[in-house]
């Protein structure tokens, strides 16, 4: 079947542009000699991991159930942090993981016997170097931030012990969002400036996610040039973990209108809702991309943009359209492959958008859909 055909709602994967951004990423791992990671916290859609394996070194997680779809499905690099392991679980990671990395040294000194010859041990670090404006939500190095060794804490527990980085062997920051390379250039320069001493006792340097590198603008000569700077200076292997810009603008949300309502603000209601199939509209806030659309006025019909749930401030935004829209009309969210699928919820029992793949030529095929008891057996 065609985009046009095909049940609401739904997320549809565009396996080609999914294609050309892999092709970019294995292009930069040619070119540099680094290892790129599907982060899998912004996108898990594990039908399309062995296409991903063709072309990228692994997978990174952020708990157990993440490292075990990675190994399972994709069976390559297979990477995690996270802020805490569970005693229950560190055994289960340790074998099915190649990198485990700690959040602070009291966790390295709870587990490392745990993970000594089974895996390469890390520890996360915070250069304290923020680069984001706007989405302080996302900046790991905030003031108290909870993320990441601090230069100075990392020091006084050096000096208190310093055998403490036996069995380490390498060290990772994550403190981009959505961001170019000059902001990983001015991050490096904290990294150095901070931790150069103990990269140099390091085999690995993990730069985290966040690189938006597939995006038009994106300067990838910059990002090879900082790569190979810490390669060759520190005599590091190097490991990216990027995950939106792995399906950055490789998918749809499509909805269909069920209602105009006019209280004063004429406003559609969708099959689709921010707070269940979109929460990051919510959550940053942001306007999500919407095809053949314009801002507020630019087109001669304005709508406000809703959903069939109870929540007053399930709103997506104003759009304008070239024509009156009616129910049956469809619409077509663009850049929802992201932080879509791995983040939705069953919210007022609203059911949870099937999952497709448009394939090179356009031919739209039903990876799975959902029913009354996906809704039901999350709960009890």
């Amino acid at each position: 079947m065609k985009l046009h055909e095909i049940p609401t709602p739904a997320y549809v994967l565009d396996e080609k542009k999914l294609i050309q951004n892999l092709e970019l990423l294995e292009r930069i791992q040619k070119q540099t000699g680094c290892y790129i990671l599907l982060a899998q916290k912004a996108f898990s859609m594990f039908c399309e991991y062995p296409l991903i394996g063709r072309y990228l070194a692994g997978t990174t997680a952020s708990g157990l159930y993440e490292a075990r779809l990675g190994r399972e499905e994709m069976g390559k690099e297979n990477h995690i942090f996270s802020p805490a392991y569970r005693e229950s679980e560190i055994d289960e990671i340790a074998a099915i993981c190649d990198h485990v990395i700690f959040n602070s040294f009291s966790q390295l000194r709870r587990f490392r016997d745990r993970c000594l010859g089974k895996a390469s041990i890390g520890l996360r670090i915070n250069p304290e170097c923020s680069t984001q404006g706007e989405h302080a939500i996302y900046d790991p190095c905030a003031p108290g931030s909870r993320l990441g060794i601090t230069s100075r804490n990392f020091s006084q527990e050096l000096k208190q012990d310093p055998r403490l980085l036996d069995g380490v062997e390498g060290l990772h920051f994550h403190t981009l969002c959505e961001q170019n390379s000059d902001d990983l250039e001015v991050t490096l320069a904290a990294v150095e400036e901070k931790f150069g001493v103990w990269l140099k006792q390091m085999k690995w340097l993990n730069m985290g996610g966040g690189h938006h590198i597939t995006r038009a603008d994106y300067d990838v000569e910059r990002l090879v040039k900082c790569i190979r700077h810490m390669k060759e200076t520190y005599d590091l292997e190097i490991y990216l973990e990027p995950g939106e810009a792995v399906a950055l603008n490789a998918g749809y949300l499509v909805t269909e209108v069920m209602d105009v309502v006019d209280n004063g603000i004429r406003t559609l209601i969708l099959d689709a809702s921010a707070a269940c199939h979109m929460p990051d509209v919510l959550e940053m806030p942001y306007r999500p991309p919407l095809k053949d659309s314009g801002q507020p006025g630019e087109k001669p019909y304005t709508y406000r943009l809703s959903s069939c749930t109870c929540l007053a401030g399930d709103v997506i935004g104003d759009y304008s359209f070239d024509r009156e829209l009616r129910p049956g009309d469809r619409l077509y969210f663009q850049d929802m492959a992201i932080y879509s699928m791995v983040k939705n919820n069953t919210f007022n029992g609203i059911g949870l958008p099937s999952i497709m793949v448009m394939d090179e030529k356009g031919a739209c095929r039903m990876v799975k859909q959902f029913g009354y008891q996906d809704f039901k057996e999350r709960l009890s």
